[in-house]
C-alpha cells in the first residue's frame, strides 16, 4: 500500500515539474544560486511527504553540527535510496548530492538534480571524475555544501566499506570543514523488502565538523580513515535505539 502511495505522489509530483520548469529557468537567468535555493526547497518538500507516506520515523541528532553558514562537506555511509531523502530534509541551503553518472540519464530526477547542482560522477572514466571534482570544489567555494558517500557504492553488508580519498579533495581543496554524517537503517525502509516499503525508525547523526586545515600532513593523509571511523561508530551506537 505505501508503494502505491509513493508512486501515486511522483506522478503527480511529475506534473508539478513541467510548470516549474518554467519558473526555474526564468529565475536561473537572473539569479542561479536562488534558482538552487528554490529547487532544494521543492525537493525538500516532496521528499517529506514521501518519508510521511512511506511511515518512517526519523530521529535527527546533532542538528547543532550542521553548518548554515558555510559549506562544508557532508560525508555518509550509503546504505539505501532513503539516504538522500533522510539527507536533503536535514541538510543546509544549499547542498548539493554527488551521484553516479547512470543517475543523469533518469528523467525529472535528474533534472531537479541539476538544478540544484548536483554532481554525477563518472567511476570508470578518471579525467571525467577529476573534473567533477575540480566542479565540486568550484561550488564549495562559492558557498554550495557537498553531500558526498566516499564509500562510493550502496553498501549491502555489515559495517562501513573503505572509504575514497579522493572524496576528501572537495573539502581540502576549498578549505570547507568535513561534517561527517551516520545513517542507520535506511535499507530497512526499502532495500531489504524490494519492491516494498516498510515503515522503520531510521537515525541519521551530524557529528562534530573536523577541519582539515588544522591537520598535518600525516593526519591529513588518514582523515578518510578517521572520518569513517567516526562514522562507524556512531551507527554502532544509534543501532541500540532501533
Amino acid at each position: 500500500m505505501r508503494l502505491i502511495l509513493v508512486s501515486l505522489f511522483l506522478i503527480i509530483y511529475s506534473f508539478f515539474t513541467i510548470p516549474m520548469c518554467l519558473v526555474e529557468w526564468a529565475v536561473g537567468k537572473v539569479n542561479p544560486q536562488k534558482k538552487a535555493v528554490i529547487a532544494q526547497r521543492c525537493v525538500v518538500a516532496g521528499f517529506k511527504i514521501i518519508l510521511f507516506i512511506s511511515g518512517v520515523k526519523l530521529t535527527i541528532k546533532g542538528e547543532e553540527n550542521i553548518l548554515h553558514d558555510r559549506a562544508a562537506l557532508y560525508t555518509y555511509n550509503h546504505r539505501g535510496f532513503f539516504d538522500i531523502l533522510v539527507g536533503y530534509t536535514t541538510a543546509p541551503m544549499r547542498t548539493a548530492y554527488v551521484s553516479k553518472k547512470e543517475i543523469e540519464n533518469v528523467p525529472m530526477i535528474s533534472w531537479w538534480m541539476k538544478c540544484m547542482n548536483c554532481l554525477f560522477l563518472d567511476r570508470e572514466d578518471i579525467k571525467q571524475g577529476m573534473k567533477t571534482i575540480l566542479d565540486g570544489i568550484e561550488l564549495m567555494k562559492n558557498g554550495t555544501s557537498i553531500y558526498i558517500a566516499p564509500e562510493g557504492t550502496r553498501n549491502t553488508g555489515d559495517g562501513v566499506l573503505e572509504f575514497h580519498d579522493a572524496s576528501f579533495k572537495l573539502a581540502d581543496k576549498s578549505k570547507s570543514p568535513i561534517v561527517p554524517v551516520a545513517i542507520n537503517n535506511t535499507d530497512e525502509v526499502f532495500e531489504k523488502h524490494l519492491p516494498w516499503i516498510h515503515s522503520q525508525h531510521v537515525i541519521i547523526e551530524y557529528c562534530t565538523p573536523i577541519y582539515m586545515e588544522s591537520m598535518d600532513k600525516k593526519e591529513k593523509k588518514r582523515v578518510g580513515e578517521t572520518v569513517r571511523q567516526i562514522i562507524s561508530e556512531k551507527i554502532k551506537q544509534n543501532a541500540q535505539e532501533i
